[in-house]
């Protein structure tokens, strides 16, 4: 049976064999950034269960720029061997591999959520974060965040230049840049966060421009042929804060600078927001963006059911629905939508025999 979801998406020299997309999510399960045993195995589960995409956690442009000591990085070139793995097991499933690349900022050294999701002493093994603006994310925090020079910017946008190198060398296909949740590039974007008095602060151009300078570089090392996504935060979800206005129009600005795709998450700038929680509450964002800045969207947010998927894709919401916890209970997540759809999809020859009706 023709299903939307199922249908095939070209985005520059990749087809992708269906919509679904297996969203970044951290395992903190890395020492020293590198990768392991566990992450092969986990992403290369969500590609047997039949998603096109997987997209591998938020993985740090620097060691300061981690969520957690736990946290995947690829600013080494030492990095990149456990990663050919990765990407090349993922690829042979006929499914795509993708990266995100982040900078936590004022987000960083935070203990694993096992451990209480709590910021880190020195003696712990933390680190000084850096922000654009000396704000911390909770009132009583210890330590406040550096304000990045100008010095300091340059040298994270060029992290980011050679994190999409070594991501080109280790064989993603698909690139995208962490803007959202509270993160480094979302830290420039929000007034609530950003109080710079410089050309990185005040004005909605001052404080696009650490993304757009992030952009350009990353450009120099990715392939053109190769997808560039960017994931945004549509608002605040905070009075005063980065809204869907600024949302579509930074999208238009990042399509006429080479980005294919705006992946609509919202929220996680500051700690008072007030989030309306509820089944495709994020929906409505990637719709406007895809409509209103003429570019291709991914929804993500309490999507769980295959019905669900299939109408945001089949009414033109989205051109992708990105899933995250639901993939982690579900790691055959598109293949369990394929049977409830009835979609005519292959199965990987080993798991075929559970198409068969006991």
């Amino acid at each position: 049976m023709a299903t939307s979801l199922f249908s095939l998406l070209q985005i520059k020299s990749i087809i992708l064999k269906n919509r679904i997309v297996i969203s970044p999510m951290c395992q903190y399960s890395a020492e020293d950034g590198f990768a392991n045993d566990w992450h092969l195995v986990h992403l290369g589960a969500r590609a047997i269960g039949g998603a096109g995409l997987v997209i591998q956690e938020a993985t740090a442009v620097s060691p300061e720029g981690r969520i957690s000591p736990c946290d995947l990085g690829i600013w080494s070139d030492e990095h990149i061997e456990k990663y050919k793995q990765i990407t090349a097991f993922i690829l042979s499933q006929n499914a795509f591999p993708g990266i995100q690349l982040a900078h936590a900022g004022r987000k960083a050294s935070i203990s694993t959520p096992w451990q209480g999701n709590r910021k880190l002493t020195h003696d712990e093994g933390g680190w000084t974060t850096v922000a654009p603006s000396a704000i911390p994310y909770h009132d009583n925090e210890a330590m406040l965040p550096l304000e990045m020079t100008r010095e300091d910017i340059k040298r994270v946008v060029g992290d980011f230049r050679e994190a999409a190198r070594r991501a080109r060398e280790a064989g993603y296909k698909v690139l995208e840049i962490h803007g959202a949740h509270g993160y480094l590039q979302h830290q420039f974007l929000s007034p609530l966060i950003n109080h710079r008095t410089d050309e990185y602060g005040g004005s909605f151009e001052n404080r696009i421009r650490f993304m757009l300078e992030t952009i350009d570089a990353v450009r120099l090392e990715w392939p053109g042929d190769l997808p560039l996504f960017v994931r945004l935060s549509g608002t605040d979800w905070a009075e005063g804060g980065w809204n869907e206005d600024e949302t579509v129009a930074l999208a238009k600005i990042l399509k006429e600078n080479g980005v294919d795709i705006i992946d609509c998450s919202s929220g996680g700038a500051v700690s008072y927001q007030k989030i309306p929680v509820g089944p495709n509450y994020q929906v409505p964002i990637a719709e406007r963006v895809k409509k209103e800045a003429h570019i291709c969207t991914g929804a993500v947010g309490l999507i769980t059911e295959a019905q669900q998927a299939e109408d945001i894709i089949k009414d033109g919401k989205a051109d992708l629905v990105f899933f995250a916890r639901e993939a982690l209970r579900d790691p055959n997540i598109a293949l369990t939508f394929a049977h409830d759809l009835h979609a005519d999809v292959i199965w990987p020859k080993q798991y075929e025999r559970a198409q068969l009706e006991d």
